[in-house]
């Protein structure tokens, strides 16, 4: 990710929207000679103006400054293509129905890509009652730890938020197919097809 927004990248956001560096540099207030110097890389615009750029060219500041706009594919929200993202200071998580753009912490988050587990993180399903009692065998100590099972079905999300030094495990009820996930906060995100 760049650290602030490139000539570039306005210059191409600029032009999806039809905007001539005339028409973009009345907009936000500045001259023409000013949004050129950006475009070539002669200058950068002041912080003041990236909410203002980011507003006339329509996209967030987000956006702006990774040079890219993010188009949700996922029209329908079809919860099976969830994603998650996990904040690597504060440990925050977050969940999306398709693609976007978070930060947490002065961070920019990226998707986590789900494995199916390895034989150190095998997910374990007894039932019990109604529900499933899920288990994995794995460290929970404060520097090695599973931090949250979800379930996840076409319409509705079930997570479990889980705390080091306790245990990996839980109780779900499981209605209709979908997937188990579960995050490690060193090897990453795991899923299994239920």
């Amino acid at each position: 990710m760049n650290t602030y927004v490139t000539g570039a990248a306005i210059k191409q956001l600029r032009e999806k929207q039809n905007l001539t560096q005339a028409e973009l540099a009345e907009r936000i207030g500045v001259s023409s000679k000013t949004v050129s110097k950006w475009e070539t890389a002669k200058g950068l615009p002041d912080i003041s103006l990236l909410q203002p750029l980011a507003q006339v060219l329509g996209i967030s500041v987000m956006e702006l400054m990774q040079g890219q706009q993010i188009e949700n594919k996922n029209i329908s929200a079809n919860m099976l293509r969830s994603k998650f993202y996990v904040c690597p200071l504060c440990g925050n998580v977050i969940h999306s129905m398709g693609d976007a753009l978070f930060s947490c912490c002065g961070i920019q988050l990226p998707a986590l890509e789900a494995e199916e587990g390895d034989e150190e993180h095998i997910l374990t399903m007894e039932n019990v009652e109604d529900e499933q009692f899920l288990t994995i065998a794995h460290p929970m100590t404060k520097q090695h730890y599973i931090s949250f099972l979800a379930y996840v079905t076409s319409d509705r999300l079930q997570m479990v938020k889980l705390y080091p030094e306790g245990n990996a495990e839980t109780r779900i009820r499981l209605r209709g197919r979908g997937f188990l996930y579960y995050y490690c906060n060193r090897h990453g995100l795991f899923k299994k097809k239920v």
